[in-house]
């Protein structure tokens, strides 16, 4: 029988509390690791990508040789790491003869891989090179816009899997309410072809405009470059399904007998059975008997002085 082993500590009871299946679930971190050799180019692109998810990514500078998620039991190392520092995505760095600057954007489900997306960096532009204000500096823990432009993100499959992975990516921790002031950059990714999609990253500068709203202007600020989809992977649907699944508290009951309309807004029905008015017993009589009473009254006065006379 295999030993469960039990948090001693508090800090470590906490720490399995923290891993713990939750109904709303906490922003998701990103594991970034090198492969055998890498160039100097692919090393620039991993300390960008960790530099824009300051906070909520993990980067080991080690080289791993067991590391080949594309082939099989090449997957053994990367599922531990991500058990290990409970990341749900990862990026991984090679560089070869065959693939050069190859970048693997995957994610994991239960710690197993879900989906991976091999690009090739072409065309690379550092942050370092671009010059810029300080103030038009991303923000740590700000919320980014994202641009998709072109009709191969909605037509094509490897440019709709790519469009997923990069917003699963970026955007950090799902919120309900956000504010306007929060939004100081934009990623911006341009289909120039089937498998090649530029990838920049913009800042937003706000001026008059002599209204209400004010003027934005897009700003680059790095890094830039092009992405090449080499290799997909998507994941299984038993799998997809699985992973889709919603806690029973967080579904919605469903409303009967209401329906919505654009105009009329929401519309209900309401049963009710039939009203058997005459069978029911009344507490009180009604008001309208004071009347009568009053009509009998004057009738038996009226009867008595013809009684008398």
């Amino acid at each position: 029988m295999l030993q469960i082993k039990t948090p001693k500590t508090g800090r470590a009871r906490r720490e399995v509390q923290k891993r713990a299946p939750k109904l709303v679930e906490s922003g998701k971190k990103t594991l970034i690791l090198h492969g055998t050799k890498t160039s100097d180019v692919l090393n620039t692109v991993l300390s960008d990508i960790y530099h824009l998810k300051k906070g909520e990514s993990i980067k080991y500078s080690r080289k791993n040789d067991s590391i080949r998620p594309f082939e099989s039991g090449g997957e053994t190392s990367l599922e531990f790491f991500s058990l290990k520092t409970d990341c749900s995505l990862f990026v991984f760095g090679s560089h070869s003869k065959k693939r050069p600057n190859n970048l693997v954007i995957g994610r994991t489900y239960d710690h197993h891989i879900y989906d991976l997306v091999e690009l090739g960096v072409e065309n690379f532009k550092s942050m370092e090179s671009f010059s810029y204000g300080r103030k038009l500096a991303p923000r740590l823990g700000s919320k980014p816009l994202f641009a998709f432009i072109g009709e191969g993100f909605e037509s094509v499959e490897e440019l709709k899997h790519l469009k997923e992975v990069l917003l699963d990516l970026f955007r950090g921790e799902a919120v309900s309410n956000l504010n306007i002031a929060g939004l100081d950059r934009v990623y911006v990714c341009t289909a120039l072809s089937s498998n090649k999609v530029l990838f920049t990253h913009c800042a937003l500068r706000l001026k008059k405009s002599g209204t209400i709203i004010p003027r934005m202007e897009l700003v680059e600020v790095g890094p830039s470059m092009d992405l090449l989809v080499r290799r997909h992977r998507l994941p299984d649907e038993s799998l997809r399904k699985e992973s889709m699944k919603k806690a029973h508290e967080l579904t919605k009951k469903k409303e009967k007998n209401v329906s919505r309309d654009s105009i009329q807004g929401k519309i209900g029905k309401i049963y009710m059975p039939d009203q058997q008015v005459g069978e029911k017993v009344l507490p009180n009589k009604a008001k309208g008997v004071k009347r009568e009473r009053r009509e009998a009254k004057m009738k038996g006065e009226a009867k008595k002085q013809k009684q008398d006379s």
